[in-house]
């Protein structure tokens, strides 16, 4: 049975935290919402759950009001950022505290825990207390909580923010096989990280102050940025947003000529537009655009470079140790064949080479 909101509002002391929210939540999907720190992702899922109302709008499942419905009859459970568990309990007693205030039988409870646990990799962790274990393994006791009661809508509120890099990507894996064996549950999971969102999710929605501007397969909203916006929001770094001219043949930026067009935007009419490119898709050579290094970070085997030409800033992602110091001068050279146009107010006109379904949500 669907989860479906149309058209969600809430203003709070005139700051809109959801606008018109249309969305539809199908089970057995894992569903990531992402979207920059106040984004409404939050407010979303608490609406969603019950614990938030709303100022407008509908959510129903199988005809049911949910606004209506009371929060203990939403067969709905929620795992927060800051993973709460009860310090003097056992990870079993955690587990289990839910099941017993349902009123399950004992042999029930036992059975549900200890499939939650082996569910989440802590099948042998069953007597000991929360301060015995790590960020990770606490984590993992909150969703085993929420996983052990069985619910049809499981809500997860930036599970991994708080955790190392390392234990992120170890736990990005276990879960997506984990969320896929959810059967007919609907998994909604939010996440200011797009490589988490795309290695996640089966449907991803942009949120951006409190609107959701995107929905689609991961393929389709990294590869069709419905907006300028969405383009900065699903690519880390964000992508090389910048205005430019389309003229002649080639693509000004800046006053400079920065590159011939590739066949993609052969028949777009000259004029004004915004383009777009990635990190991965500007490089530092010869015969390219001259720009100022403003700054350098190194990331583990990578280098970004982050140049200013004029008043334009680009951020150039490159494998390797690089070295580039602050106020060097540098030529940037774009990759023409992996252009994004975008009208002047930001809406996508023409994608490197895709040939992508119409967006939703727009």
């Amino acid at each position: 049975m669907n989860l479906n909101a149309t058209d969600l509002c809430l203003t709070v002391d005139g700051v809109d935290h959801l606008r018109n929210v249309t969305a539809t939540f199908r089970p057995g999907r894992l569903h990531t919402v992402i979207g920059r720190t106040m984004a409404g992702k939050t407010t979303l899922l608490r609406a969603l759950a019950g614990l938030q109302q709303v100022d407008s709008g509908s959510l129903t499942r199988a005809g049911e009001d949910f606004l209506r419905t009371p929060v203990w009859r939403r067969d709905t459970a929620m795992v927060y950022q800051q993973f709460i568990n009860y310090p003097h309990l056992t990870v079993f007693a955690n587990v289990a505290f839910p099941l017993k205030r349902a009123g399950l039988s004992r042999d029930e409870i036992r059975r549900r825990v200890r499939h939650s646990l082996a569910s989440v990799g802590l099948t042998d962790f069953e007597k000991r207390r929360p301060s015995q274990l790590s960020g990770g393994q606490q984590q993992r006791v909150a969703l085993a909580r929420a996983l052990a009661r069985g619910t049809g809508i499981l809500l997860l509120d930036e599970p991994l923010a708080n955790l190392d890099y390392k234990l992120r990507e170890q736990l990005r894996d276990e879960f997506k096989a984990l969320f896929s064996d959810q059967g007919d549950t609907i998994v909604v999971y939010t996440t200011t990280e797009p490589a988490e969102a795309m290695m996640l999710g089966d449907v991803v929605l942009v949120m951006h102050e409190g609107r959701i501007v995107q929905t689609g397969t991961p393929q389709e909203v990294f590869e069709r940025p419905a907006t300028t916006t969405v383009a900065s929001i699903i690519n880390d770094p964000p992508m090389n947003i910048f205005a430019g001219r389309l003229e002649g043949g080639q693509v000004t930026v800046a006053g400079f000529q920065a590159t011939h067009i590739s066949a993609h935007l052969a028949d777009l009419p000259d004029g004004a537009y915004m383009f777009g490119l990635r990190a991965t898709d500007v490089s530092l050579a010869a015969g390219g655009v001259e720009g100022e290094v403003t700054f350098v970070e190194i990331s583990g085997s990578e280098t970004f470079v982050h140049v200013v030409v004029g008043e334009i800033p680009f951020v150039v992602q490159i494998e390797g140790i690089h070295d580039v110091a602050l106020g060097d001068l540098v030529k940037l050279r774009f990759r023409p064949d992996r252009l994004f146009a975008f009208d002047e107010q930001g809406a996508l006109v023409r994608t490197p080479s895709y040939d992508l379904a119409p967006v939703e949500g727009r």
